[in-house]
């Protein structure tokens, strides 16, 4: 018989014979625990940029508890001290972004760019440090939204242009840009350029382009990364236009508007960057 199993059992080969029903021992109180009572270390894992403040009350300002329309006296008194709450917790920048509108604007823009949850807690995080530090006094949020999502992308190397992360937080291309400088220029993370092969590998199965294009777009990048007038040009508009060039080549031709609309760049661009391409790798091949 063995008390701790409650059940009755061979000594030499352990078949159970009789085993009965075990009940569960209730938690220790926290006076039994080794814990000083505060709570701490107990209830589920809370990620990066969450916080409990977010398991509070929500004020409405129309009914209340019991669905009765209020007054306007007191709709009045809710919709102030809503206001207030608003107004604290965004002035609570030590602390994490909880109930603030800048962590809300993050996370619906990250869900539009389709962006993972580890590069979104990264734009929170940058956007907390830039706050700290004043980075983004005078600007709007939209604009410093999109600044710290665009560094995160960058962080991570996930091949977003900067027109598209201005288009997800319904900002100015040049508002985010200069947001993003100060955040470069601040030492807030690391921020590194975004490889031309990231973006290739998002184009090119995007167009649903083959191995053999794949091939010939990387030879053609590393003979570009040499070649020092086209250096000045971005990754992914440089990328694109060897994109529709190698196209042509393996009989896989892509209309300049299917390149230009996954690469997010205007056909006039992808035109141009295109003959500037072509003409110095003519010029590269033809020098003996």
């Amino acid at each position: 018989m063995d008390a701790a199993l409650v059940e009755e059992h061979c000594g030499e080969c352990g078949l159970v014979f009789d085993g009965k029903a075990l009940i569960a021992q209730p938690p220790r109180r926290s006076e039994e625990a080794s814990s000083d009572g505060s709570g701490r270390g107990i209830g589920p894992f809370v990620a990066p940029g969450g916080s409990r403040r977010a398991l509070g009350s929500v004020l409405t300002g129309s009914r209340d508890g019991q669905g009765r329309p209020l007054g306007w006296h007191r709709r009045y008194e809710f919709q102030h001290l809503n206001r207030v709450s608003r107004r604290q917790t965004s002035r609570a920048i030590e602390g994490p972004l909880d109930r603030s509108e800048a962590r809300t604007e993050i996370a619906q823009s990250g869900g539009r760019l389709g962006l993972p949850v580890v590069v979104i807690q990264e734009a929170e995080r940058t956007f907390r440090e830039a706050k700290v530090r004043g980075l983004f006094r005078g600007r709007s949020l939209p604009s410093s939204v999109g600044a710290t999502l665009y560094a995160a992308c960058r962080r991570y190397s996930i091949p977003r242009t900067l027109g598209e992360v201005s288009k997800a937080v319904g900002a100015r291309r040049s508002e985010v840009g200069r947001a993003f400088k100060v955040v470069q220029r601040g030492g807030v993370a690391p921020v590194q350029a975004v490889s031309s092969r990231a973006f290739l590998a998002r184009y090119a199965e995007e167009l649903a382009l083959s191995a053999q294009v794949r091939q010939t777009v990387e030879e053609m990048l590393e003979v570009a990364h040499e070649d020092p007038e086209l250096s000045g040009l971005s990754p992914h508009g440089l990328v694109a236009a060897l994109i529709y060039l190698a196209a042509e080549r393996n009989g896989e031709r892509r209309s300049r508007a299917q390149v230009a609309h996954v690469s997010a760049v205007t056909e006039v661009t992808l035109r141009s960057t295109s003959r500037l391409v072509e003409r110095l790798m003519h010029r590269t091949e033809t020098v003996p």
